[in-house]
């Protein structure tokens, strides 16, 4: 079986950072045609300067990095530095990148890419708010139907928000580009803090990664340091969930996630929820199912398969 095509749209951003190292270590099962960034965790020139940093720690400085949508398409761009840190990948020391970015922008490349593969066989991956994806859908609807399907991080249901009490932070940057997204009609995969509140890296998963030994790995261990400083004193959690990789991980092993084929819809307007995603776990409603909301996975298989292909560096 050949290489699944994904691009992967990110704002790094120290979990999305291992998602891209994840992604860009099983080329025999996915082929990433591009990077674009969009800004969420920090602003756009830190994700575009993230992304490349990464993408030069492994190695992969021919992957296309496109910059995107600086600003959500509502309202004034809220970030999250009080959790990535001033750059959104303080903790590991890493150069400045020489990589250029490419000068078109994300949201063309994104249209390009998808008009010119045969429809079904690019998958978008959404590691933050969905600004770049609802924009490209805005300007040219035509590729709507030819999205193999959308995997994303965002949102959730039983764990409420992380951001506001009901809004999960890359659904709330930019809530009007998740509706857009939310009921194009293609297939959709969401991973939740539902789940990814799931795949907490405790002290021994991270030792693991740790003693891998490499550079990359060193990094990554550097990364979940600095991160879980947040969500240890928030939640009393024994470590930081890694969020994004687990979309990622959902290509390489579904096996390892289960959920429910449900109605979401995102809300956009009032000033108390604004930003949720409201699912319909129990089917209380007649409006049909749109996306498949994931709610567990197997952590030790996911942690086991992140740490062997980390190794491969």
């Amino acid at each position: 079986m050949s290489a699944r095509k994904i691009i992967i749209d990110t704002d790094p951003g120290q979990d999305d950072a291992v998602a891209v190292l994840l992604a860009l270590a099983s080329p025999e099962d996915i082929s990433v045609l591009g990077i674009t960034c969009v800004a969420g965790n920090v602003p756009l020139d830190l994700t575009a300067r993230n992304a490349r940093m990464v993408c030069e720690l492994a190695g992969k400085t021919d992957i296309p990095v496109f910059a995107g949508c600086d600003r959500p398409i509502a309202g004034a761009l809220i970030t999250a530095e009080h959790v990535h840190g001033r750059t959104g990948l303080d903790g590991p020391d890493l150069p400045m990148p020489k990589m250029p970015l490419r000068d078109r922008h994300a949201v063309d490349f994104i249209i390009d890419t998808l008009r010119t593969n045969p429809p079904g066989t690019v998958t978008l991956c959404a590691l933050g708010p969905l600004t770049n994806l609802a924009t490209a859908f805005e300007k040219a609807p035509d590729i709507v139907e030819r999205v193999q399907e959308i995997v994303l991080m965002g949102g959730a249901y039983f764990e409420v928000g992380n951001i506001t009490p009901a809004a999960e932070f890359n659904i709330h940057v930019d809530p009007e580009a998740a509706a857009k997204v939310f009921s194009a009609g293609m297939s959709l995969v969401v991973m939740p803090l539902d789940v990814t509140h799931k795949a907490l890296v405790t002290r021994g998963r991270n030792d693991a990664i740790r003693a891998l030994a490499t550079p990359v790995a060193i990094a990554v261990a550097e990364m979940t340091d600095f991160f879980e400083r947040f969500d240890k004193a928030k939640y009393g959690s024994e470590g930081a969930p890694l969020h994004d990789p687990c979309v990622i991980a959902y290509l390489l092993r579904p096996d390892l996630f289960s959920g429910r084929h449900v109605n979401v819809e995102i809300e956009t307007v009032s000033p108390l929820t604004r930003g949720m995603t409201v699912a319909d776990w129990w089917g209380v409603t007649d409006r049909a199912p749109n996306a498949l909301f994931v709610g567990d996975l197997d952590a030790n298989g996911f942690f086991a398969l992140l740490t062997e292909r980390l190794s491969r560096y």
